[in-house]
């Protein structure tokens, strides 16, 4: 790791990655990339195929170890070795196949190798599933999120796209106690399963969690995100709050018109 940097004063920054650069032999993936996520805002990442944006989140969920730079959650430098202190640390990622089991339930989804069990001085192999539990955050969150499902105990497999997307953020939510990064959430979903799926994000946004998000869709960065960060080819090369009227500024970044 770099040297440690002066802690950001500003408390509402839940994430600062500060000067990231990740290599894979000779290709360097990231290059001194900086980013700021914040409490109740959304951050848009934006860019081409190949730009790093995968790269960035898979080091921010702990698959990849950056190279150099380092990683602040919440003012305290944060060594993310694999997803599992990245979990551990309240940062969830929503990949974009969501992994999800097809023949679970949503609430066994919800707890897969997170179960709720009990007395917690025998092995976990001995240990009793606090089942109704489990039902019963799960079906909390649902409905404090809107999500509507078949049912209770249908399972995956039952669900639309929507559906899936709906009960992976809804988890991701659950867990995450600091940043919720999503993955182009709304890629091959139709117009109505779409407006759902933003409207989750949105509501995450205003419970004041941070929010990272990937996408291609222009008009979600609008009505979502606070900032929008561009990366090309490996590098952070500008950052505008998104509006309307500055949509062909961020495409002309992304493409490097």
């Amino acid at each position: 790791m770099t040297r440690a940097f002066a802690v950001s004063r500003s408390t509402d920054v839940v994430l600062d990655v500060r000067n990231a650069t990740k290599r894979f032999g000779p290709v360097l993936a990231l290059d001194n990339v900086s980013i700021q996520a914040r409490r109740g805002h959304v951050l848009a990442l934006l860019g081409d195929n190949g730009a790093g944006k995968s790269t960035l989140i898979k080091c921010i969920s702990g698959v990849h170890q950056i190279d150099e730079g380092s990683i602040w959650l919440d003012g305290a430098l944060t060594l993310l070795r694999s997803p599992g202190d990245a979990r551990e640390a309240g940062i969830e990622t929503v990949y974009q196949d969501l992994a999800l089991f097809d023949n679970l339930t949503p609430a066994q989804n919800f707890y897969a190798g997170r179960e709720i069990a009990f007395p917690s001085w025998l092995p976990a192999g001995m240990r009793f599933m606090r089942r109704r539990e489990m039902e019963s955050v799960t079906g909390e969150v649902l409905e404090r999120l809107k999500v509507s499902l078949p049912g209770a105990g249908a399972t995956v497999a039952l669900m639309s796209g929507g559906q899936r997307q709906a009960v992976a953020v809804a988890r991701a939510s659950v867990f995450a106690r600091k940043v919720v990064i999503l993955d182009e959430p709304t890629a091959a979903l139709g117009l109505r399963e779409s407006r759902k799926v933003l409207d989750l994000i949105a509501q995450l946004r205003d419970e004041g969690n941070a929010v990272i998000l990937i996408t291609h869709n222009m008009e979600h960065v609008t009505e979502l995100a606070s900032l929008a960060v561009v990366l090309r080819q490996g590098r952070k090369v500008g950052e505008l709050i998104p509006t309307k009227a500055n949509q062909h500024d961020l495409i002309s970044m992304i493409v490097g018109a």
